[in-house]
Parts: C-alpha cells; sequence; structure tokens
C-alpha cells in the first residue's frame, strides 16, 4: 500500500530489501508510508501491526524529515530503525528502505 504519487516502488529480490518513496512536502505523513510500506513487504493490513511509537516516536520522525527538507540541501540524511522484525531506513528526501533482518544485522 504505497502513496499514489509514488513512481519508485520496487523490490530488490538480491538482499531483501523493499523501497518506496513519499513527497515529504505532500499530504502523506512520512509515518504513515513506513507503516504501508511494512504492511506491503509483510503482506497484511496496517492495522495488524504492532503501533509505530513501540519502535520510533511517529511524531519526531515526521518532524525531522520535514524539517530537513525545509532548511535546505545540505545533503541527505538517514535514520535506521527496527520495526516488526525489519531494518527500517528514512531518508530526508523521502525515500524509505524495508529490509529484512539477516542474523548479521
Amino acid at each position: 500500500m504505497s502513496s499514489t504519487d509514488d513512481t519508485t516502488d520496487s523490490s530488490d529480490g538480491h538482499d531483501g530489501t523493499y523501497i518506496t518513496t513519499v513527497d515529504p512536502t505532500g499530504p502523506e505523513r512520512v509515518s504513515d508510508a513506513v507503516i504501508s510500506s511494512v504492511a506491503t513487504v509483510c503482506e497484511t493490513e496496517p492495522t495488524r501491526l504492532e503501533p509505530l511509537y513501540d519502535a520510533i516516536d511517529p511524531d519526531a520522525l515526521n518532524a525531522l524529515v520535514s524539517h530537513a527538507h525545509r532548511v535546505g540541501s545540505e545533503g541527505t540524511h538517514e535514520l535506521w530503525f527496527v520495526y516488526e522484525g525489519h531494518d527500517i531506513g528514512v531518508r530526508t528526501d523521502g525515500e524509505i528502505h524495508v529490509c529484512e533482518r539477516t542474523e548479521a544485522n
């Protein structure tokens, strides 16, 4: 369940990574896009997932991406956390990575 304006949803079968994007200036919150992305990977409904706030503060995640996008082009920053047994990477340009956790992670 990715955003209707996503054009880069993909699954990289080589390393089990699902990548999607959300417009940091759009109406969809980054935290909601993370939940939708993980639900897609887990092939379940978003309401069946654990609350995102058990892994990270959704408001802080939304604020980080929104603030970083507003303040300029000093590069792209990434934040990684674990949610629903997956490594989640959120970039301030709106790219979201959902990676299968392995023993090495």
